[in-house]
């Protein structure tokens, strides 16, 4: 197989803005704040029911976070449950015009 067998394409640092999901950036803010949680939970060696006694945080919504089934969770509740991990939050936000489409494909 050779080089010119594949196509690079370059994402846009979004996958659901790649694969054109709905609400694509609330999205992936969602699993950037969940994986910081689940982060946070491997770093201290904390099980589900640990987590829950220290932030009084339901078990099962950290076995929703780390099976990534994040859809039933705000941004607010994430950052809360973040927040009782006794971590600090900052978000920066920069807005912008949308571009119509991803970079044209590079060929490798």
């Amino acid at each position: 197989m050779s080089n010119d067998d594949f196509e690079l394409v370059r994402g846009s640092g979004n996958i659901f803005r790649d694969f054109d999901r709905p609400n694509a950036d609330l999205k992936q803010l969602r699993a950037i704040v969940a994986a910081q949680i689940i982060g946070v939970l491997d770093d201290r060696k904390l099980s589900t029911r640990k987590a829950e006694a220290l932030t009084s945080t339901p078990a099962a919504d950290f076995s929703r976070i780390r099976n990534a089934d994040i859809g039933r969770f705000t941004v607010d509740r994430l950052m809360k449950i973040l927040a009782k991990l006794d971590q600090d939050i900052e978000v920066s936000v920069t807005v912008g015009r949308r571009s119509d489409h991803l970079s044209a494909p590079t060929h490798a």
